[in-house]
C-alpha cells in the first residue's frame, strides 16, 4: 500500500485493451474514481472483476446505504434470490488477422530497431529517461514521421567503453562495426535492409559534430579509408556515419539507431532466444561460439558470439559474418511476430524497457512518444516483403593480400538506384510492374548498333560537367562514338528528356537501354530527320552520375546477395 491507500502496482500490469485499435494501451497515471474523489484507482486488466474500492480497503458490505449497482447491492440481490443485473462490461473483441498483422511492426530490422518496432506502441514518456540521444548537426530529419519513404541507419558499434577487458581492446571508442541502411517504402508495403561492409574503402566527408558545450566542431574528412572509421575515430559521431552513407550510396538517412554489444545480449534474451541454423559444427576461438550443426535457440552471450563470428564461416571474412547477422535478425523478427510477445503486455513492457535502455538515437526521434510515432508509421510491412541485401563489392585491386573491398561499380549503382526510387527487391510493387510494362511497350522493336547512335547532349541537371561526363562514358564504355557535348541547356529541367525523329527510333531504343531511361523520357517527333542528324538528350535533375541509370531497374542486379526475412531455410556454412 502507498500513502494514499493504493496498492503498489507493477507497471507491466497496467496495460488496458483498447477495442478500437486492437492493441493494449499503457495507463501509468491513476485516474480519480468518479464515485469517490478521495480514492485513486488503477485501470483494470481485461477480465479483472474485483471492485477497486475493495482493493483499496474501502468497506464494501455495510448493512445499509449501499448504492444500487455496487458489488454489495448485487451480492444482496443474489442472496435474496433475485437475478443480478447484467454486467455492463463489454466483451473483449477478438482481433482480426489484419489487426494482428498491423500490431507487429516493420521497424524490427537492426539490433536495436528490432525491439523498438515491437515496443513502438509502448514507448511512452515512461521510457524517456532510458533513451540516449545525439544531435547530428544538420543531417537527417527533425520529424519522427513521414508520408514518404523512410531511411533509418542502424549501427552496431564495437565500442568497449564501460565493458572492461571482457571483449579485448578495453576502453576502445569503437567503430561502425555493423551498419544496415533500412529503407521502408512510401506505401509501407515493403522494406529493404542494405548491409554495408565495414571494410569497404570509401571517402569520409567533413563532419560537423555538436560538442558538449553546444558549439559545432568540423572534423576533417579522410579519403580511401575503411567505412567503419566513420564512427568513433577522431571524435566522429553517428552523424558522421550518416554523412558517409549519403556520400557512398546517394541515399540520405532520416534517422539513426545505435547499440553496443550489451544490447545484442539483452534484446536476444528479452525475446526468449533466437533460433539459428548451422550447416556444420563451429568452434571459433575468436568469437567463442561453440555450436554443433543443426538448429539452436541462442540468447545472451551466445547470441553475441554468433553475430560476431566470421573466421569459422564462409570465406572467413566480414562478408560471411554479414550473412550470419542477416539470418539472426530475420529469425528475431519472426520470433517476435509469432512468439506471443506482441500480444502479451508484460513481455512487451519488458522488451520496450530493454530496447530503450539499449538505444542511442538522433534527437529527431529522441523521446518515447517520437519513437512510438515513428514505428506506428512504419507498422504495415510483412516479413515476406522485408529483404536483406549486401552492398555489392569486389576485392580491393590496390592490395596484393585482399583485406578490404571496394564498390562493385557495375552492380552497386543499380541497387542504390532501386532504393532511391523506392523500388522493392520483392515482388510486391505494382508500380514497378507497371513501369516495366510501359517501358516495354514504348521501346519495343529493334535497337541500333552503338556505333550508329548519334546524340547531342545538353546539361540541364545542375550538376557541373554532367554532359561531358556522359559523353565520355558513352564513348569509352558503350562505344557510342558519335555522341557530342552540346553544353548547358537553356535552363535546368526536372527530368531527363530524349527527343528523336520517327526514323531514329532504333537509336532511341538503344540509348534508352544503355542509360536506363524510362519510357516517359522519350519524345518522338512527327517528321523524319536527315540521315546524319543527332538526337537531342537533355539531362535533368534526375541525373545523378554518368553510368547511373536514370530510372531504377525493376529487379536487383544478378549476383547480389539477398534473402527475405521469412526464409527459414538459411543455414550458416
Amino acid at each position: 500500500m502507498d500513502t494514499q491507500g493504493r496498492r503498489n502496482v507493477d507497471p507491466a500490469d497496467q496495460w488496458v485493451f483498447d477495442p478500437e485499435t486492437g492493441s493494449y494501451q499503457l495507463r501509468l497515471d491513476p485516474q480519480p474514481d468518479a464515485g469517490d474523489p478521495s480514492t485513486r484507482r488503477v485501470p483494470a486488466q481485461p477480465g479483472e472483476r474485483r471492485d477497486r474500492r475493495e482493493q483499496q480497503g474501502t468497506p464494501q458490505d455495510s448493512s445499509q446505504g449501499a448504492p444500487p449497482g455496487t458489488d454489495t447491492s448485487r451480492r444482496r440481490a443474489a442472496g435474496s434470490g433475485s437475478a443480478p443485473p447484467a454486467s455492463r462490461r463489454k466483451a473483449k473483441p477478438k482481433k482480426s488477422k489484419k489487426k494482428k498483422a498491423l500490431i507487429w511492426t516493420a521497424g524490427s530490422i537492426g539490433f536495436v530497431l528490432v525491439a523498438v518496432s515491437v515496443g513502438g506502441y509502448l514507448v511512452y514518456q515512461h521510457f524517456n529517461s532510458n533513451i540516449s540521444t545525439v544531435d547530428t548537426a544538420g543531417i537527417g530529419s527533425k520529424n519522427a514521421t513521414s508520408s514518404g519513404p523512410v531511411n533509418i541507419l542502424v549501427i552496431g558499434t564495437d565500442s568497449r567503453v564501460g565493458l572492461g577487458k571482457k571483449y579485448g581492446d578495453a576502453g576502445s571508442v569503437g567503430h561502425a562495426d555493423t551498419t544496415i541502411l533500412f529503407h521502408v517504402s512510401k506505401d509501407r508495403t515493403n522494406a529493404t535492409a542494405l548491409s554495408i561492409p565495414r571494410d569497404i574503402i570509401t571517402n569520409i566527408p567533413d563532419c560537423p559534430t555538436k560538442q558538449k558545450d553546444g558549439t559545432i566542431k568540423v572534423i576533417p574528412g579522410t579519403d580511401n579509408v575503411r567505412f567503419n572509421t566513420s564512427l568513433g575515430q577522431d571524435g566522429r559521431d553517428p552523424g558522421c556515419t550518416m554523412r558517409t552513407v549519403k556520400a557512398l550510396t546517394g541515399i540520405t538517412p532520416d534517422h539513426f539507431m545505435m547499440a553496443n554489444f550489451e544490447a545484442v545480449k539483452d534484446l536476444s534474451t528479452a525475446v526468449g532466444g533466437v533460433e539459428v541454423c548451422l550447416a556444420k559444427n563451429i568452434d571459433d576461438p575468436d568469437s567463442h561460439l561453440k555450436l554443433s550443426a543443426g538448429r539452436h535457440t541462442i540468447e545472451g552471450e551466445q547470441a553475441l558470439a554468433f553475430v560476431r563470428t566470421r573466421h569459422s564461416v564462409g570465406f572467413g571474412g566480414d562478408l560471411s559474418r554479414i550473412q550470419l547477422q542477416q539470418q539472426f535478425l530475420s529469425s528475431m523478427i519472426r520470433k517476435m511476430k509469432s512468439g506471443g510477445t506482441l500480444t502479451n503486455p508484460t513481455k512487451l513492457f519488458d522488451l520496450a524497457n530493454v530496447a530503450t535502455r539499449a538505444l542511442t538515437v538522433d534527437t529527431g526521434i529522441g523521446s518515447g512518444t517520437k519513437l512510438a510515432a515513428l514505428v506506428q508509421n512504419l507498422s504495415k510491412v510483412n516479413t515476406n516483403n522485408i529483404t536483406f541485401a549486401t552492398v555489392p563489392v569486389i576485392d580491393n585491386p590496390a592490395e596484393k593480400v585482399h583485406t578490404t573491398v571496394v564498390l562493385d561499380e557495375t552492380k552497386a549503382p543499380e541497387l542504390f538506384s532501386m532504393v532511391k526510387q523506392d523500388i522493392s527487391l520483392t515482388d510486391v510493387a505494382k508500380k514497378a510492374k507497371a513501369a516495366k510494362s510501359a517501358a516495354a511497350d514504348k521501346l519495343k522493336g529493334t535497337k541500333a548498333a552503338a556505333v550508329n547512335v548519334r546524340v547531342e547532349i545538353y546539361n540541364g541537371s545542375g550538376v557541373f560537367g554532367a554532359a561531358q561526363d556522359t559523353v565520355s562514358w558513352l564513348q569509352n564504355s558503350k562505344g557510342v562514338t558519335r555522341s557530342t557535348n552540346g553544353g548547358n541547356a537553356a535552363a535546368t529541367t526536372a527530368t531527363t528528356k530524349l527527343q528523336y525523329a520517327p526514323n531514329q527510333a532504333d537509336q532511341a531504343r538503344a540509348l534508352a537501354a544503355m542509360m536506363g531511361l524510362p519510357a516517359s523520357a522519350l519524345t518522338e517527333g512527327t517528321k523524319d530527320a536527315a540521315p546524319r542528324a543527332n538526337m537531342t538528350l537533355t539531362l535533368g535533375k534526375d541525373f545523378k552520375a554518368a553510368g547511373t541509370p536514370i530510372t531504377a531497374p525493376t529487379t536487383a542486379p544478378s549476383g547480389v546477395q539477398k534473402v527475405t526475412a521469412n526464409d527459414t531455410s538459411v543455414c550458416a556454412k
